[in-house]
This record gives C-alpha cells, structure tokens and sequence, in this order.
C-alpha cells in the first residue's frame, strides 16, 4: 500500500467509520484507492504542466519550484476530492 492508501485509510477509520466498517477488504480497498490516486495526481499533474508551459528564461531552481509547486497543487487537489472526504456525523472532527 502506498503512502495515498496509508492515509485514506487512516483518514477512513477516524473520520468514516460507518463507511470504513462496510469494506470488506481493506487492505485490497486502500491498496486499489492509493494506485488509483497516485495515478491520478500524476495524471493533473501533467495537465497543469502542459497548460503552463515553459516559461522562457526560467532557470533550473525556478523550474523545480515551479514543478513542485504545481505537483502539490494537482495532489491536494486529488486528496480532496478522493481520500480527505468530510467526517460523518458524530466522527471526530479534529478540524
């Protein structure tokens, strides 16, 4: 499982327990989540990547900051939409 299954599935048993409890296999369910995400992020990624192009004069430092900055944008995007969902009620809600 990677790092995106580890954290769904942490994520699910705090915040969505209910939810977490009618999986009836979990490590197969977060092993799947966490490929499915990855894929994903890297997928927006290089969306964002192409529809910012390459700016001209950029130097290398520049560019990886660039880089990194959009990669985190495209993963909190995906995090949002398919790993961090909102608590059910009466889960702990830690903010």
């Amino acid at each position: 499982m990677n790092e995106y299954g580890t954290m769904a599935q942490a994520h699910f048993r705090k915040y969505l327990p209910e939810r977490y409890a009618a999986i009836e296999n979990p490590q197969e369910f977060f092993t799947e989540l966490g490929e499915e995400v990855s894929a994903e992020i890297a997928d927006r990624w290089a969306q964002m990547q192409a529809a910012a192009g390459n700016p001209a004069g950029e130097d290398f430092t520049d560019r990886v900051g660039r880089l990194n900055a959009l990669k985190k944008q495209a993963e909190e995007t995906v995090l949002n939409e398919r790993v961090l969902l909102a608590p059910e009620p009466g889960a702990e809600d830690d903010g």
